[in-house]
């Protein structure tokens, strides 16, 4: 039974090495100039008969990427409904997440708004469909009807709202903004929210 456990442990250790190389890569050079000999490389393993035993091809290793960080985007927001009332201290808090990402785990921050992941993964759900996104759009249907937002249309709030979220991120993440992005945080929130806020 311990071996069993710790067979486990062990593959499990192996993928995510897998998932962590690729991420880099694919942020870092490009998904179609990474090839599966600089994952092998990458994540540090003997040869490409492991990767096979986790993913039989790079497109797969992308798909698992895709559905992990958009299920644990969609987790944190979750967690953050439930500790938070009003929907201006949910919406604070999904962009405190957003920047502390960039700052932490730069490379989730590009997959998610750099890369053009439809290019190499055609099948995946566009943003708009996710989880995260209708999550999103209910906090902001619950924000006009308790009066914190202003009367639009939950899509086009959005679209405001993290349109200048994103944005600030993606220059931060591009180089363009030349410092971390906690230092850009509190004037994108604030230009942010006054976008949606009932005035």
């Amino acid at each position: 039974m311990d071996q069993e456990i710790e067979d486990i442990q062990t593959q499990s250790e192996v993928q995510d090495k897998i998932l962590l190389a690729a991420l880099k890569l694919f942020t870092e050079k490009g998904y179609f100039n990474t090839s599966l000999i600089d994952i092998k490389e990458a994540a540090g393993l003997k040869t490409n008969g492991i990767i096979y035993q986790h993913f039989k091809t790079k497109q797969m290793i992308a798909v698992q990427l895709h559905a992990n960080i958009f299920d644990s985007l969609s987790i944190s927001i979750d967690d953050i409904r439930r500790t938070n009332e009003k929907s201006s201290e949910q919406l604070r808090s999904i962009v405190d997440l957003l920047f502390k990402l960039t700052d932490d785990a730069p490379d989730v921050s590009r997959f998610l708004l750099v890369l053009n992941v439809n290019e190499f993964l055609p099948e995946a759900k566009p943003l708009h469909e996710s989880a995260a996104f209708k999550k999103i759009i209910s906090i902001i249907e619950v924000g006009i009807k308790e009066g914190e937002i202003r009367n639009i249309s939950p899509q086009l709030g959005y679209a405001e709202f993290f349109g200048i979220i994103d944005n600030t991120l993606r220059l931060v993440l591009t180089g363009f903004l030349d410092r971390k992005a906690d230092f850009y945080q509190s004037q994108a929130w604030l230009a942010a929210w006054n976008a949606l806020a009932k005035k």
